[in-house]
């Protein structure tokens, strides 16, 4: 779309006045004695890139008759030893050890594997054989036919033997016939021609790939990856997706993911990617996660700075795109707007509806000493809120008495609140949480932004009608408390003068940037935002989503945070409130409730799956983990799954 194509870029290049036999003395000398000097050593060695290295360990060799990573394994420790020796290895070397651990012992590891095959290249491939070959004695095939299977052991071997097409090689006259074959041999057939995709991805150059793609996702309606996740499972569509996202900024991003939890991929890709595209890196991930690289291995290594150095710098506070970054945020945005995202509730009508029998066993369920809290449950948690209004109707008519004013009466904290907004309609919960929000002496600006960005004109006139008063003055400047946004498909010529309309502002004064952000962001329609948003990175070269944490602020930053992040990702902008919710000491139960109970029946289930792949964990794991009794029975019920 215009960018510029630029070599990726490392963090680690050749340090200036270079001299080789002094840094050996150096070390030498953090080595000697008792004890020795980890920080002169870190600072040394993160600072030479690895050519230099290499000579620095020819230096030591020739000047001590010792071998220096021999005396690095023996005066260091734990997890700072293995990045400081994997530094000091070759790059084949390096690969060769870590693919060597990955296949040794009873288990594999097959993500290892994953990671370094399908993100090398042909030469890469060569000499990393040649050096499994020569410190290990051992064919590299041999070893990973032995320890692998199936297709997942098919497509190893093709890439093993690293005769990809290169990146230059594009056949334009195959771009449309190879995209008609993976859709022939996936999505339109009954079962998956895996030896197909196995041919195509295994050989085709990575630029043509790219095309092919992108002519596949007109073909199909949607794109590659998510016809690789529906038509391949487990390890095989772990390489295929790696494989198919191929571009090594985009997949370490995702590897990175489990930081605290898997060192030793986190040593691995920062040292095999110090020198090559770690800036880029950097900057995807932080397009990803909203956090920058830097601040996560703080957290996750807790404050170690033995692995941050290979990062460098934090990026919270940087806007600005890297070439091949803003490549992939252009595309990611595209995407957004291309995907055509079937959203699921987890609360369905029940089939077998009674509303007088309903309305009986609940009142059974509250009469007399002690209160049937599993029958309410029950009833309660698998009726849609339809079902459950005309139920509120026929307890009236038929036993004269208010079904609300029961249950509050015989219920009481966590399990309360989450049966009674289970009870109310929609437009009546969102008026009650946002009285809540507005209660007391503060105001709850996060409940009020998150009801008010992400319900429909509709939603909000609803709500509006039930007899809520605007007490929030603070946000009516937005004009997100009127249900007026503009509803319909996005008009490409106004998209890209919105586009440049907020890039132009980006330079101004802030209280005009300010009206200008709100002008656009709170009247045009989500689909009308999503190519905004998308043309705004190639007008500006800025991540819109940095642009607003680092030049605004207070509620109104907030707000404007929550659209961009609605407009993108609506599921995974409530899977990040509920993790926030639930994460920590204390748990925030009515944000919990308030999600729960207002999504169940709309995208509850696409909220989970955002949840799990971003954390970690499934939804129902924390839910297990920070709830309790009867609120605990009722929310894992609405859940509807443990992932």
């Amino acid at each position: 779309p215009g960018f510029g194509l630029k070599e990726f870029r490392g963090t680690i290049a050749d340090q200036p006045d270079f001299d080789a036999g002094s840094d050996a003395e150096a070390l030498y000398n953090a080595m000697k004695g008792f004890g020795s000097d980890k920080e002169a050593i870190l600072d040394l060695i993160t600072s030479r890139s690895n050519a230099q290295r290499q000579k620095i360990r020819a230096a030591y060799k020739s000047q001590y008759g010792k071998d220096l990573i021999d005396d690095l394994k023996y005066e260091l420790t734990g997890k700072f030893e293995r990045l400081i020796v994997g530094l000091m290895r070759t790059p084949a070397y390096h690969d060769a050890k870590e693919i060597k651990d990955a296949i040794k012992g009873a288990g594999t590891d097959e993500k290892c594997l994953i990671e370094i095959l399908a993100s090398r290249t042909n030469e890469q491939i060569h000499n990393l054989v040649a050096a499994y070959k020569d410190a290990y004695g051992r064919d590299l095939e041999e070893d990973v036919i032995g320890d692998t299977s199936g297709h997942f052991r098919k497509m190893l071997i093709v890439l093993l033997q690293g005769t990809r097409e290169e990146d230059d090689v594009v056949s334009e006259d195959l771009v449309e016939q190879d995209a008609q074959d993976l859709y022939d041999a996936g999505e339109a057939q009954w079962g998956t021609d895996e030896a197909k995709f196995i041919m195509l991805l295994g050989n085709r150059s990575v630029t043509h790939l790219q095309l092919v793609f992108d002519e596949y996702e007109k073909i199909a309606e949607k794109s590659i990856e998510d016809s690789i996740k529906s038509e391949l499972s487990g390890d095989f569509e772990r390489l295929m997706l790696a494989v198919g996202l191929y571009q090594c900024i985009v997949i370490f991003p995702i590897c990175l993911q489990g930081l605290g939890t898997a060192d030793n991929t986190l040593i691995r890709i920062m040292v095999c990617r110090s020198e090559i595209d770690m800036l880029d890196i950097r900057e995807c991930f932080r397009l990803r996660y909203e956090k920058s690289l830097y601040n996560m291995i703080q957290v996750r290594t807790h404050q170690n700075p033995d692995f941050s150095s290979c990062s460098q710098r934090d990026d919270d506070i940087a806007g600005e795109f890297f070439p091949e970054a803003a490549q992939i945020a252009y595309k990611m945005w595209e995407t957004s707007s291309m995907t055509k995202v079937q959203l699921r509730g987890t609360v369905r009508p029940y089939q077998n509806f009674d509303p007088a029998s309903d309305a009986k066993a609940l009142r059974k369920a509250m009469k007399g000493f002690g209160t049937d809290e599993d029958t309410i449950i029950d009833i309660v948690t698998h009726r849609s809120n339809a079902q459950r209004q005309e139920i509120r109707r026929i307890f009236k008519s038929l036993l004269g008495r208010d079904l609300m004013a029961d249950l509050k009466s015989e219920l009481s904290k966590n399990l309360e609140r989450l049966i009674l907004g289970l009870m109310m309609s929609p437009a009546e919960f969102d008026a009650k949480m946002m009285k809540k929000a507005m209660e007391g002496a503060g105001t709850d600006e996060h409940s009020l932004i998150e009801i008010l960005v992400t319900r429909s004109n509709q939603e909000i006139q609803e709500m509006l009608n039930n007899a809520l008063s605007g007490r929030w003055r603070h946000l009516s400047r937005l004009n997100i408390d009127k249900g007026a946004r503009e509803e319909g498909p996005a008009d490409m010529a106004r998209a890209l003068e919105d586009a440049q309309e907020l890039a132009d502002a980006c330079n101004s004064e802030s209280d005009d940037m300010e009206d200008k952000f709100m002008s656009i962001l709170c009247t045009r329609s989500f689909p009308h935002l999503r190519r905004v948003f998308q043309e705004f990175v190639r007008c500006s070269n800025k991540d819109i989503e940095q642009i607003i944490k680092k030049e605004m602020s207070g509620d109104f930053k907030n707000a404007m945070f929550a659209i961009v992040r609605s407009v993108k990702n609506q599921p995974s902008y409530f899977a990040d409130r509920l993790y926030k919710a639930m994460k920590g000491l204390g748990t925030d139960d009515r944000a919990l409730i308030r999600i729960m109970v207002s999504r169940s029946e709309i995208d509850l289930f696409n909220i989970r799956k955002e949840f799990k792949e971003t954390h970690e964990a499934s939804l129902h794991e924390f839910i297990q983990g920070d709830t309790s009794g009867d609120y605990r029975k009722t929310l894992l019920i609405i859940c509807g799954g443990e992932d």
